[in-house]
């Protein structure tokens, strides 16, 4: 039997409309009121996951959805970073900024590594190979940006051109043996 595995973006915070690095906010009110609203366009799933950040678990709550955090599912450690915002940081740290889009082993920041986030995410995908059943993961962009390069085995350099909005998804679905991109994936999950 086929795993499938829908994982989705979590709702805006101050930071993703500020253009800042998170560090742990909570999601925007009128966030909150768009996951409550599409709540419904998901099919009950055998088991639900959240990333520990507090908008994560705020928006699988908003979904209705009863999820166990799983430490794999974080956003990448940005560091000193953290909360500042990507317009201050290219401003005060032209060259940190520069290295760390283009070289996906840098940390100017003192956080994770593009390279760590994509094989700590490459693992847990590894990990939930044999499940059964349908899952349901809110998580970061970054996080479901290194699941899709695994997934196509495509270079790190394609990270910066995959964009998940707040509340977009990506599915995937398992035979047992590999995961593949379902393509044709509805708002349903």
């Amino acid at each position: 039997m086929a795993g499938r595995l829908t994982l989705i973006c979590c709702g805006a915070t101050a930071a993703t409309r500020g253009a800042a690095f998170p560090a742990d906010e909570p999601l925007e009110a009128q966030a909150a009121d768009h996951a409550a609203a599409i709540a419904h366009t998901f099919r009950r799933p055998d088991r639900a996951l959240t990333a520990p950040a507090p908008a994560a678990r705020q928006t699988a709550t908003q979904l209705g959805l009863e999820a166990c955090i799983e430490p794999a599912l974080r956003d990448c450690d940005f560091g000193r970073w953290a909360g500042r915002r990507l317009a201050d940081i290219a401003a005060q740290e032209p060259e940190a900024l520069a290295t760390w889009l283009a070289d996906a082993d840098a940390a100017p920041h003192g956080g994770e590594t593009l390279s760590d986030v994509r094989g700590r995410v490459a693992g847990w995908l590894e990990g939930q190979m044999g499940a059964r059943g349908h899952t349901i993961a809110v998580t970061h962009a970054a996080v479901m940006r290194a699941a899709l390069l695994h997934v196509l085995r495509a270079p790190a350099t394609s990270f910066w051109q995959i964009d998940f909005e707040p509340l977009s998804t990506l599915a995937l679905s398992s035979d047992g043996k590999r995961w593949s991109v379902r393509a044709a994936a509805t708002a349903r999950g």
